[in-house]
């Protein structure tokens, strides 16, 4: 790589071990993808932030590096293992909070805003189109990319982090044009209603590592949240190109290489495959974060109904979607837990519950295996017919 007379000297340890260690970091993966150069970026968003996925060997890691070190652009922060204020309520024990205010206290120290989400694009870190960015969050990164325009590759935690201090990011994969460019085509059937997610869900199984470009896409903003986030669970997907209403560019499909159509009756055959039992000790919404029109949609249903109390329930927001719905919120609450900073997937929920019903593709993919439960997929609609009546 070409380093920068400033980049070599901050290489060199002249500006802190801190930034040292970021650097090295950056440049070692810079190296290994054949980077040319390292790039400024506007933002960065860093995973990590759950003590049940980084365990005590992450707080050692953050702690060491906060002492050292301060992020020198925009850095925002993934959920967390619990809500900060609510956290006894989910059942979570003292201990794991302890390690968790660690935690908290490494990155605020490190100077990332807080904002405990996987959704930052709808809690206030929202990139313009072609902005570079090192992003972390596998949703976001898929998001980011595909709707939004901005360009990141899918960055590890620390990588993330590093790019944050340093406020640069090695130039390779999803920031360079030509691998941007679709390796498979997808025709999508009509999609039915609520199962945006398992539609993503297959996808990502189909394009593996490709880009894929998906065609005939009719998806509100809020459907393209879950349909990418499913397809970076089931695949290593983190951008996908489409044809629709919201596409912002004509796309390129010189090397595409395979075309594919994925039916309705595919989709609802794959609903039916992930439904379980219909036996739940707990119902979860929110993987991704619930942005504010779907409280707002959640409410307007549940408004005037009574709670059915067969399970526990979880609706998972960020703090600033939570504090712009607050009439919203106090109808959820009759209904369960309207909870902020976390989420099913990355909170101990492994110790209280072994079943859960959840609208989220993603969370399929992460509940059997980080949440150790057994999952059931349910469209949103079917979940709040099940905790009302």
């Amino acid at each position: 790589m070409h380093l920068t007379a400033q980049e070599e000297r901050i290489l060199a340890g002249e500006e802190g071990p801190g930034r040292q260690k970021a650097i090295e970091l950056l440049v070692a993966l810079g190296d290994i993808y054949g980077a040319e150069r390292l790039i400024p970026i506007a933002s960065a968003q860093v995973s990590g932030a759950s003590f049940k996925t980084i365990g005590d060997a992450g707080i050692k890691f953050l702690e060491d590096f906060s002492e050292h070190a301060k992020v020198t652009v925009r850095s925002s922060l993934n959920p967390l293992g619990l809500d900060l204020r609510r956290w006894r309520s989910m059942g979570v024990e003292e201990d794991f909070h302890t390690k968790q205010a660690r935690i908290v206290a490494a990155y605020r120290k490190l100077g990332v805003e807080p904002l405990y989400s996987c959704t930052p694009y709808l809690a206030g870190n929202r990139p313009r189109q072609g902005a570079h960015i090192a992003w972390a969050e596998s949703s976001a990164t898929v998001f980011a990319n595909s709707v939004l325009g901005a360009r990141t590759n899918r960055e590890g935690g620390p990588s993330a982090l590093a790019a944050g201090i340093i406020g640069k990011t090695a130039e390779y994969g999803l920031h360079l044009e030509e691998n941007r460019k679709p390796k498979v085509m997808i025709d999508l059937g009509p999609v039915p209603e609520g199962l945006a997610p398992l539609a993503g869900y297959l996808v990502g199984k189909i394009a593996g590592r490709r880009v894929p470009l998906v065609r005939n896409v009719r998806f509100s903003e809020d459907e393209h949240k879950s349909f990418g986030a499913a397809m970076a669970a089931t695949g290593a997907v983190s951008m996908y190109a489409y044809s629709g209403p919201m596409s912002r560019s004509r796309v390129d499909v010189s090397d595409v290489e395979e075309r594919v159509a994925l039916s309705r009756q595919e989709m609802i055959r794959c609903a039916e495959d992930l439904s379980g039992d219909g036996h739940w000790d707990l119902v979860a919404i929110g993987c991704p974060h619930c942005s504010a029109p779907e409280l707002r949609r959640m409410a307007r249903f549940l408004k005037g109904r009574t709670p059915t109390k067969e399970s526990d329930v979880w609706f998972c927001t960020s703090r600033k979607v939570f504090a712009s719905c607050p009439e919203e919120v106090g109808v959820l609450r009759r209904f369960g837990k309207v909870l902020c900073d976390t989420c099913m997937v990355v909170a101990p929920v492994e110790r209280i519950y072994k079943r859960t019903a959840s609208d989220s593709g993603k969370a399929m993919v992460y509940l059997p295996t980080l949440g150790k439960q057994r999952a059931s997929f349910r469209p949103t609609m079917q979940l709040l017919e099940a905790i009302s009546r």
